[in-house]
C-alpha cells in the first residue's frame, strides 16, 4: 500500500489522459491519491476528479500563488465547501494547498499572508488539518502555525533545516518527500530524508510537477511513487515494503479522514 500525499491529479496537464494515469497508479500499488485544489475555480474539477477515481481524497484551499485572484468571497466558498454536514462531497482530508511562497519575484507577502492566516482559520473551524506550500518560507509558515494552531497536516516539499524540520513535528506536521531525493544534487534534502524519524515522513509525487530524475525533467505521475520509495528507501538503508507501511501508517495518522475511503 502506498499513499500520494499530493497529486494535482485534477491539473489541466492530465486532461488528455486522466483515466490512464489514474489507472497507471492504481495498478503500480498506489492505493490513495490526496488531490489538492489550487483555487476556488478548481474546487469543482477536483471534487469531480475524487469522485470519478477510487482512492482519491480532495482538499480544498487557495494556493499561495493564486491569491492575487482570490476575493473574500473565496474565503467563503472554502467554508462551504468543508462543512461536514450539507456540504461537498466527498468530504475534504485537508484544507489545502495553502502556504506561503517567496521564491517567485515580487511576491506580495501581506496578501499571501492573510490569506494563510484566514486558512488556518478555517481549518481549525472545521477541526482539518493543512496541506501546507512552505517554499523559500519556512520560518514565516512556521511563525504563523504558532499562533493559530491547527490539527496539524503535511509541510509538503519540505527543504528546510533539521531545526525547523523538528519544529515542524512539534507542532503535528508530517513531512512531505518526493522527486526531489532522487536528484543527486538535492544533497540537503537527500540528507534530511535518510535521517529524519521515520514515523514523521510521507511519500507525495506533486504530480505533474516535482519531477523524479529519471524523467528528465518530463511530467511527473502518481505511478511513479514506487520507484521514489525504492529511492527513499535506498537511503535509508531499509527494504521498500517497510517504508511503504511506514509512510502510509503516517499519512493516515496525520489524515484520518483517508481511512473513510473507498
Amino acid at each position: 500500500m502506498l499513499i500520494d500525499t499530493h497529486c494535482h491529479l485534477a491539473a489541466d496537464e492530465f486532461a488528455d489522459d486522466r483515466d490512464d494515469v489514474a489507472a497507471a497508479a492504481r495498478a503500480a500499488g498506489v492505493s490513495a491519491l490526496v488531490v489538492p485544489a489550487v483555487d476556488a475555480t478548481s474546487f469543482p474539477e477536483v471534487r469531480t476528479c475524487c469522485a470519478r477515481y477510487p482512492g482519491c481524497a480532495p482538499a480544498y484551499g487557495i494556493h499561495p500563488l493564486y491569491v492575487q485572484r482570490a476575493s473574500q468571497t473565496d474565503l467563503d466558498t472554502l467554508r462551504d465547501w468543508l462543512r461536514p454536514v450539507g456540504g461537498h462531497s466527498p468530504r475534504p482530508v485537508a484544507v489545502g494547498e495553502i502556504g506561503l511562497d517567496l521564491f517567485i519575484a515580487d511576491p506580495d507577502f501581506q496578501r499571501q499572508e492573510y490569506f494563510f492566516v484566514e486558512q488556518l482559520k478555517i481549518a481549525r473551524a472545521a477541526d482539518l488539518p493543512v496541506l501546507l506550500h512552505v517554499r523559500r518560507a519556512i520560518d514565516q509558515v512556521l511563525k504563523n502555525l504558532r499562533r493559530i494552531r491547527v490539527r496539524g497536516g503535511i509541510a509538503h516539499a519540505f527543504n528546510g533545516s533539521r531545526q525547523q524540520a523538528d519544529e515542524f513535528i512539534s507542532l503535528g506536521f508530517k513531512l512531505g518527500f518526493g522527486g526531489a531525493l532522487t536528484h543527486a544534487g538535492s544533497t540537503r534534502i537527500r540528507r534530511l530524508a535518510a535521517s529524519l524519524p521515520l514515523d514523521s515522513l510521507v511519500l507525495e509525487t506533486d504530480a505533474p510537477d516535482m519531477p523524479p530524475a529519471w524523467l528528465a525533467g518530463g511530467r511527473n505521475a502518481p505511478s511513479q511513487l514506487p520507484r521514489i520509495t525504492e529511492a527513499l528507501a535506498e537511503l535509508r538503508a531499509i527494504e521498500p515494503a517497510e517504508l511503504a507501511r511506514a509512510t502510509s501508517a503516517n499519512a493516515l495518522a496525520v489524515l484520518p479522514e483517508l481511512l473513510s475511503l473507498d
